[in-house]
């Protein structure tokens, strides 16, 4: 007898797309922006990224847009986020960390967000070279 396949987030994945972001973890913060991308650079453009500051127990929601693009506003002088990604095709959703402008504190460089003009810039890679470091939960 041949198994079915798994039915990884259902008919009902875009329900959660359809939530408001709520993407201002501190007004008065700074920028966090980035892109997800899949294991050949191409955005995923119907996902979720939240992220969690542990110190001051505040936590936010962005989707993607067409170009992969997620953005919040964060506490100034936070220096590591905690950060889920929910997408299409994941049983379940995957933990990383990002830390804020200070490379020698994380224990891989797929985890650094680069400091901008505009604030921080992170890109989460699902997969491939320069896939970031995901944990398990």
């Amino acid at each position: 007898m041949k198994a079915t396949p798994s039915q990884t987030v259902g008919p009902f994945y875009s329900i959660g797309l359809c939530r408001r972001s709520d993407d201002v973890l501190d007004p008065d913060g700074v920028e966090l922006h980035g892109r997800l991308l899949d294991g050949r650079g191409d955005p995923i453009e119907d996902a979720l990224v939240e992220v969690w500051d542990p110190p001051v127990r505040s936590w936010g929601r962005s989707s993607t847009d067409g170009e992969g693009r997620f953005g919040f506003r964060i506490r100034a002088g936070a220096e590591v986020l905690e950060a889920f990604v929910f997408a299409r095709g994941l049983l379940r959703h995957q933990r990383t960390r990002i830390h804020l402008g200070h490379p020698g504190a994380a224990e891989d460089p797929t985890l650094v967000a680069a400091q901008t003009d505009e604030g921080f810039l992170f890109d989460i890679r699902m997969q491939g070279d320069q896939a970031t470091l995901f944990f398990a939960h």
